[in-house]
């Protein structure tokens, strides 16, 4: 046994038992196969099926991780093709991952500014629905449909204060937050 997952025949680990360990499906594992993403070619027995070691399934992990923050398959390629060398191109594979670093960090901020907006937009909703506000902000008012960048809303006749109501100008906790 290797970490609670029974060792297929010879010492390696089944694609099925890869699949398992790493969540990649076996299809997408022939993939990375195919496409030269794996560190090393991987052992096959005299069956012709695939043995993967402990190294593949760390190598993957590593893939993993990669592909889930943005980094294109041909990256990866290019970082595994650095690390079959060996030795002689760790600069080369820094840059590589400092230059991807910035594009997840880049990522990160956006994604922070547009959690920031949701945050702002629950907050008004909570307020509406806290409120019995039966109307939808962003329906149509008389003088035609509200454009979706339109910051202000203008309650219709016969709402709760009949006064200007602007998404942007309240925060999360319902309370009036000036440029927020």
């Amino acid at each position: 046994m290797v970490d609670g997952v029974g060792v297929g025949r010879r010492g390696g680990l089944s694609i099925g038992q890869v699949s398992e360990r790493t969540g990649l499906s076996v299809h997408t594992l022939r993939l990375y196969e195919r496409e030269g993403l794996l560190i090393g070619p991987v052992r096959r027995d005299s069956g012709g099926r695939r043995l993967y070691s402990e190294l593949d399934v760390e190598w993957l992990g590593n893939c993993t991780k990669f592909r889930a923050s943005g980094m294109p398959l041909a990256t990866i390629r290019h970082f595994a093709e650095l690390a079959r060398r060996g030795p002689g191109n760790e600069a080369e594979r820094l840059a590589l991952l400092r230059e991807h670093e910035a594009e997840v960090r880049r990522r990160i901020e956006e994604l922070d500014a547009c959690l920031s907006l949701i945050r702002r937009k629950v907050g008004v909703y909570e307020e509406l629905v806290a409120n019995g506000v039966a109307e939808d902000p962003w329906s149509s008012r008389p003088d035609g449909p509200r454009p979706e960048s339109t910051p202000s809303e203008t309650r219709p006749e016969g709402s709760h204060s009949g006064s200007t109501y602007s998404e942007s100008s309240h925060s999360e906790s319902g309370h009036s937050a000036a440029g927020a």
